[in-house]
């Protein structure tokens, strides 16, 4: 990134050279340095810290419950958030045996915090075990200049219309290639299924894919790959936005869309159960609104206007290969009569977790 494009960022003026001198420097045997990850009360972002181990974790149970002061959060200042680890990572940050720990928070009496909706959805992902559901996730952000302004974008003005720009090349039509590529290649060696990832619709706009896994992984690998998203635009100066409609007017929003699937929907003549599926899910849209985004839907009513491969916010729908629907049947699926379904309502900055909740609980266990 140009430290001319992103003057106004101190990290841009640092020397990563320098870091290098300190990073390279040789551990003792035996020591492991672990980022413990978490979401945090605004249910968006992420935080981390680190520690020191004198041994390498063989599974999350085997790590310490650290904690997290919550006067830091608005909290009382006596209040703290707890820590847990449930899932490791190779850190390829650092490298060697560090590793990324993915936590979620509770109360001093073990209850989830207000943000932790894994231990829910974790408890309706054992109950649909025998559905055997499949998820893959499309993330879609946006690089942002130290300003607050889409990066590459003319600070005066805008960039030419869409329609260049997705899966582009050149550098008057993509803008971020190398913090993409960046972390296409971190996620993979932390172990993070990542499918793939691509240019999106609007400038400065990218998407990557997580999975195919099921519920519970698919959820911590997400927020573990945004995790590393941030920090590796943070090397940069580059901000990176989770929010669903980052600019105002002709442009496109941002989605998660999720891409869903039963081992019945995946066997000879699943396109049924796909379509009840998705009758279940036309009766529960209200509520799969507010469970898409953290704001109970206010997000998405700034997304989903039916413009720009987005469906209605109030009225559900779906079709085959129709990206202005709530649920789209990929045309393949439709034509070889089995496969997956791909709910195009949930938000860039959603809850995985929620999502995969609300999506199991209605097309699964019928509520």
């Amino acid at each position: 990134m140009s430290g001319v494009i992103l003057k106004g960022s101190s990290n841009t003026g640092s020397n990563k050279n320098v870091l290098d001198r300190y990073m390279s420097l040789p551990l003792q045997e035996g020591v492991v340095q672990a980022t413990y990850v978490w979401i945090d009360g605004t249910g968006v972002d992420l935080r981390s810290k680190d520690r020191t181990l004198d041994f390498m974790p063989s599974s999350p149970n085997d790590l310490p419950v650290w904690d997290y002061p919550g006067c830091f959060e608005n909290e009382k200042p006596d209040i703290d958030t707890y820590l847990y680890p449930v899932a490791i990572y190779r850190d390829p940050l650092r490298r060697g045996n560090n590793i990324l720990v993915l936590c979620q928070t509770c109360k001093i009496d073990g209850a989830p915090a207000k943000t932790n909706h894994r231990k829910s959805c974790l408890e309706v992902c054992k109950k649909c075990e025998d559905f055997e559901p499949w998820f893959g996730i499309e993330q879609e952000y946006t690089f942002l200049d130290f300003d607050g302004h889409p990066l590459g974008w003319p600070k005066n003005g805008y960039p030419g219309p869409q329609g260049s720009y997705h899966c582009g090349i050149g550098a008057n039509k993509v803008f971020g290639r190398d913090i993409a590529d960046a972390h296409y290649r971190a996620c993979l060696y932390a172990g993070i299924n990542v499918f793939g990832t691509n240019a999106e619709a609007m400038p400065a706009q990218w998407e990557f894919q997580v999975g195919t896994s099921s519920g519970i992984t698919i959820a911590d690998d997400l927020w573990m790959a945004r995790f590393l998203l941030h920090r590796i635009a943070e090397e940069c100066g580059v901000i990176v936005t989770l929010d669903p409609k980052p600019m105002p007017g002709d442009w496109s929003a941002a989605g998660a869309h999720t891409n869903v699937s039963t081992k019945a929907m995946r066997e000879d003549g699943g396109i049924l159960d796909i379509q009840k599926a998705i009758n279940k899910l036309s009766k529960c849209h209200e509520r799969h609104i507010r469970a898409y985004d953290p704001k109970q839907g206010l997000d998405n009513a700034r997304r989903l206007t039916g413009k720009h491969c987005t469906s209605s916010f109030t009225e559900f729908s779906a079709g085959v290969a129709s990206r202005n629907s709530s649920i789209r049947i990929p045309r393949s699926v439709n034509n070889n009569g089995k496969g997956y379904f791909e709910d195009r309502r949930p938000s860039s900055n959603c809850d995985p977790y929620s999502v995969v909740e609300a999506i199991l609980r209605t097309i699964c266990l019928d509520e």
